[in-house]
């Protein structure tokens, strides 16, 4: 990312990559618990521990917390990295270094599922099917969501989507049409003409977050997990008269090992998200890939075979 806030921004050469697995290659004097040879998903976020927010288990906001691939901090794309044993999630055999390595995405999208307060049967909207928005949709699945609509402005993506859950509802927001009018559309999909319980915005537009507020029922959550912009705006009178909760998530904090078993169990499928593969030599075409919007990539993943 390029800017997060005023205090994480790229003003110097920053390495990328926050969504790693890998194998223990060599353990430190005392760690227990871990072993060379052992296969491993990096949680990417190292907090102080000794802070308020860390003692009450909310680590995600340590303010002294080193988050790779963050300005000023280096991340994981490398053939070797240090990382504290104690943020180390081992992986069973039956999960393979692409999903571990897909479990961080996965891990935003479980934060923020139990931050809106999901529950099983509510109807859910999802704004934006890329990457997040996509693993917002197979947890949502997972977690029992029902009817779930996801609405995206490429139809390729919501091609995507229907793919990785047949039983999905879709809508194709066109250029210039108007957020009511979307929502409209998203009602009359949904069979609900009060509106949605849920909404998961996953795009970070300004006009999403509108949609997602006019097709929310009375008393509905709009949760925000893509931020945008800094100051945008929205109909808050409709938000009051429909008490509409607003809420928004930073990170993440205790899903790895909830994310492992899910997808040990077979509940969430991650691996028809990976469309792409190269190799650390090849890395920078996958950066080319990964802007190009005509290749049609959903995920990509740099793999090391050298070892």
């Amino acid at each position: 990312h390029g800017r997060i806030g005023d205090s994480m921004v790229v003003r110097e050469t920053c390495g990328a990559g926050h969504e790693s697995a890998g194998e223990v290659y060599e353990v430190g004097p005392g760690v227990e618990g871990l072993k060379k040879g052992d296969r491993v998903a990096l949680e990417a976020g190292l907090p102080c521990g000794e802070c308020e927010f860390c003692r009450i288990g909310r680590y995600n906001a340590c303010p002294d917390v080193v988050f790779f691939s963050t300005p000023p901090y280096h991340g994981m794309l490398t053939r070797f990295h240090a990382h504290p044993a104690s943020w180390v999630h081992r992986l069973t055999d039956s999960i393979s270094y692409e999903e571990g390595a897909l479990l961080e995405p996965l891990v935003v999208a479980l934060a923020g599922i139990e931050r809106a307060g999901l529950r099983l049967g509510d109807p859910l909207l999802i704004c934006g099917a890329g990457p997040i928005g996509l693993i917002s949709l197979l947890a949502a699945r997972a977690a029992g969501a029902t009817p779930i609509v996801i609405t995206d402005i490429a139809q390729s993506r919501l091609d995507v989507a229907k793919q990785l859950v047949p039983g999905v509802k879709t809508v194709l927001v066109e250029r210039g049409v108007e957020p009511k009018d979307v929502a409209a559309k998203i009602k009359k999909e949904a069979g609900l003409p009060l509106g949605l319980s849920v909404a998961l915005e996953c795009s970070g537009v300004e006009s999403s977050v509108q949609t997602a507020v006019y097709a929310s029922k009375f008393g509905g959550t709009v949760f925000v997990i893509g931020a945008g912009k800094d100051f945008q705006s929205l109909p808050f009178m409709h938000m009051s008269v429909n008490e509409i909760d607003l809420k928004f998530q930073y990170r993440y904090a205790n899903q790895y090992p909830k994310a492992i078993r899910l997808v040990e169990a077979g509940l969430i499928n991650l691996k028809p998200l990976v469309t792409h593969r190269f190799t650390l030599e090849t890395a920078i075409e996958a950066f080319e890939t990964a802007v190009d919007v005509t290749r049609g990539a959903t995920k990509m993943q740099i793999h090391d075979e050298a070892l």
